[in-house]
Order: C-alpha cells, then sequence, then structure tokens
C-alpha cells in the first residue's frame, strides 16, 4: 500500500512539474507583453507631461500616487497635477536610457533613466535622471501608484 502510495505521489509530482514547466514559457511571454507597455506608459507619460496634458497623465497616474523628487519632496497626484497645469513642471525634451521592468504578477517596477531638457518651478532641472516606477493593474489597466527621482550629478 506504501508502494502504491508513493508511486502515485510520485506521479502527482511529476505532472505537477510538466504543468509549471510548460507554464514558464507563458509566464515569460506575459511578462515580456507587460514590460512592453509599462515602457510604452512611460513614453506617454513624458509626452503627455512635455504637451502639459493633464487629462493624460491622470489616466496614467493613479489617485493615490505618490512621488518623490531629488530634493526630497513629496508630491502627490493633485498637486503634481497642479504643477503641469499651471507650467510650474515644464519638460521641453525627453531622450530614454535603458529602462528595466520587473513584473510581479499586478505590480511592476520599472527603474530607468533619462536625458532631459526641463524646468521645475522655474528652476533648470536639464540633465541626467535615474528613476523608478510602481505601476499596479487595476481595473484591466496599469497606473503608477509611487514614483521617485534623483539626478545624476
Amino acid at each position: 500500500m506504501k508502494k502504491l502510495l508513493a508511486s502515485v505521489l510520485m506521479i502527482y509530482a511529476a505532472a505537477g512539474l510538466a504543468i509549471a514547466d510548460a507554464q514558464a514559457p507563458k509566464a515569460a511571454a506575459n511578462g515580456a507583453s507587460v514590460s512592453k507597455a509599462i515602457k510604452q506608459l512611460e513614453h506617454d507619460l513624458a509626452d503627455a507631461i512635455k504637451a502639459g496634458d493633464a487629462d493624460r497623465i491622470s489616466l496614467i497616474v493613479a489617485d493615490d500616487w505618490t512621488g518623490v523628487d531629488y530634493s526630497g519632496n513629496k508630491a502627490t497626484k493633485q498637486s503634481f497635477l497642479e504643477d503641469v497645469k499651471a507650467g510650474r513642471d515644464k519638460v521641453e525634451s525627453v531622450e530614454f536610457g535603458p529602462m528595466d521592468v520587473k513584473v510581479l504578477g499586478d505590480v511592476a517596477v520599472v527603474q530607468g533613466s533619462d536625458t532631459e531638457k526641463s524646468l521645475t518651478n522655474g528652476k533648470d532641472t536639464s540633465g541626467k535622471w535615474v528613476w523608478t516606477d510602481v505601476f499596479v493593474k487595476r481595473d484591466g489597466a496599469w497606473v503608477a501608484v509611487r514614483s521617485q527621482s534623483s539626478m545624476v550629478q
């Protein structure tokens, strides 16, 4: 009886490993698809900021989003949108460097860099930047929930 039970358990374990192996390429393909979508959202967000399009930004940034800038100042979605609308945050150009996206189910973390020509509150903030954004999939759409940026000296 114990031999039979052990044999049955081994068959189930082997079947489980085969199923997991079969699903691994699908998960990797899904991760690549999400990674591409997140990178596109980063480009869309930069384009919306350049255009001063608060409505478009609002679709990408979640209502509970917070960000920390290079000075350690915390921003909310509301304050960010107000700064864009008022022209306090302006971006003339952005050239993206490499982006690395880590997908963890319904959460995606992207680390990237860019070189930009920009102004924040009238201060020239042009230069090279590194940043991290956290996206969450909500109601079928990816939205940014956290951001942090640092200027490279």
